[in-house]
């Protein structure tokens, strides 16, 4: 699944070719993804000027001057292709602009979504409503982790997916942040002392902002939208290298929790 830095790496292709452009042209080709797409969708946005383009955790934000903002996720395999020479068979959603520019919401899994919501009350919409803070921005700190995990007795690792706790991480990233961190996933969270939570939100950041200027990870179907693949997958120190060696001389190791994988090098994440 797509996680933060491939939707910040999307929401960044797209800036330079939706912000500032009116939509001409909303087409659906399909009535649903994963649920239903707007009723008025393609009312709403057909001639709506795009005043800016961001991003909440995991998903992306279209803001317009009619004070709506198109909310999306991209689900497991959805991408934003930018410029097609052909629509293709999943190419659900398809964006016309006054500059003659087009952008087509691919998505063959059909998991992601396409919501409506008012953009002064984007905070209440229903995704938004009870997550933590964005790891990239100055709310996250040692010091809201260590409130935040107080008397936690799950490991660190399923506290961090936790997006009541910080919004937006995949488990990819905390893998390779509680390495770079040198924190055992197994470790109790609440058990975590101030000082390593600070070394741990600079590995959280580190981490994400490296895949970002990678272009995110390529694993199965994600692409950035002028279609080239994300690069950080090649940089991985743990995740997806079990057995393999570790920098340290240990060997990395894989074990499942919480219907997911968990890859550690137990040499250098002792504690």
């Amino acid at each position: 699944m797509p996680e933060l830095p491939e939707v910040e790496t999307t929401v960044r292709g797209l800036r330079p070719v939706l912000e500032g452009a009116r939509l001409t042209n909303v087409e659906l080709r399909r009535g649903d993804l994963r649920r239903p797409f707007p009723a008025d969708l393609r009312q709403t946005m057909t001639g709506a000027l795009v005043t800016a383009l961001g991003r909440r955790a995991k998903y992306g934000l279209i803001h317009t001057d009619r004070d709506q903002t198109m909310i999306f996720h991209l689900g497991m395999s959805g991408r934003w292709r930018v410029d097609p020479g052909e629509l293709l068979p999943h190419d659900h959603l398809v964006i016309d602009t006054d500059t003659d520019r087009r952008v087509a919401l691919n998505d063959p899994r059909r998991f992601g979504s396409v919501d409506l919501w008012p953009t002064a009350e984007l905070e209440s919409f229903p995704a938004f409503a009870a997550l933590g803070p964005e790891p990239l921005g100055a709310e996250l700190s040692a010091a809201w982790l260590k409130k935040a995990l107080a008397g936690r007795k799950a490991s660190i690792k399923v506290m961090l997916l936790d997006q009541r706790i910080v919004a937006g991480l995949g488990n990819i990233y905390v893998c390779e942040a509680l390495y770079l961190a040198r924190i055992s996933p197994k470790r109790a969270a609440g058990s975590i002392s101030l000082v390593r939570l600070e070394r741990l939100v600079e590995a959280i950041r580190g981490v994400l902002l490296s895949a970002i200027e990678a272009g995110g990870s390529t694993l199965r179907d994600y692409a950035r939208p002028d279609g080239e693949l994300g690069y950080f997958s090649k940089q991985f120190a743990v995740y997806g290298r079990e057995g393999q060696p570790c920098g340290c001389g240990g060997v990395v190791q894989r074990y499942a929790e919480g219907g997911r994988s968990t890859f550690w090098c137990p040499t250098c994440q002792r504690s």
